[in-house]
C-alpha cells in the first residue's frame, strides 16, 4: 500500500477476507481486475455474481448473504441499482468495511446504499479502487488516484 493511504482504505486493505461483488464470467470487468489484485496481494478474495458458480477458479456466490464464514470487507463494483442490496448483505454478514468503486460518474454509489451502510453502523468508503493503493500501483492508477483526489472523489 502507498504511504499516503487514507486510514479508511488502509483498514479495508488490512482485512484478510474480502468479497468482490460485481465480478463477471468473462473476466473483463473492473471488478475482476480488483479481484485479481486483491488475490495477488495475499487476500482471501470471494467473488459474487448471481449468474456464475465459479469465477477465475474460485467458487462464486449469488449474493453476499450466501458467502460462508467471516467477511472483513466488501468491494462493491456493481451497478448502483444493486449496491444497496450488496451493502445490506455485507452488514448482515458482519462486514466492517464497505468500499464503493467509483471512477467516472456514479460508479457503484447510490444514496440508498450509503444510507444502508450508515444505518448499519458502517462508514462507507466512496470512490477509487484498490488498484490505486495495492502495490505495485501502475502509472495509470497512480495518476488516476492523484486526479480523483483533486476532484474530491476519493477519501483522504
Amino acid at each position: 500500500m502507498s504511504t499516503n493511504t487514507p486510514p479508511a482504505i488502509a483498514a479495508f486493505l488490512a482485512g484478510k477476507r474480502i468479497v468482490v461483488a460485481g465480478v463477471s464470467r468473462s473476466g473483463k470487468a473492473p471488478a475482476n481486475a480488483i479481484f485479481r489484485r486483491l488475490r495477488d496481494t495475499g487476500h482471501d478474495v470471494v467473488p459474487v455474481n448471481p449468474q456464475a458458480a465459479e469465477v477465475e477458479g474460485r467458487a462464486c456466490f449469488p449474493d453476499v448473504r450466501s458467502v460462508p464464514g467471516d467477511i472483513d470487507g466488501v468491494m462493491v463494483v456493481t451497478h448502483p441499482s444493486a449496491a444497496a442490496d450488496v451493502a445490506r448483505g455485507a452488514i448482515a454478514q458482519g462486514a466492517r468495511h464497505i468500499w464503493f468503486h467509483r471512477s467516472f460518474g456514479d460508479g457503484s454509489v447510490s444514496e440508498e446504499a450509503l444510507a444502508a451502510c450508515r444505518e448499519g453502523g458502517v462508514e462507507p468508503i466512496i470512490g477509487g479502487c484498490p488498484l490505486m493503493y495495492c502495490k505495485p500501483v501502475d502509472p495509470f492508477h497512480r495518476f488516476f488516484r492523484w486526479w480523483l483526489h483533486l476532484q474530491h472523489r476519493i477519501p483522504g
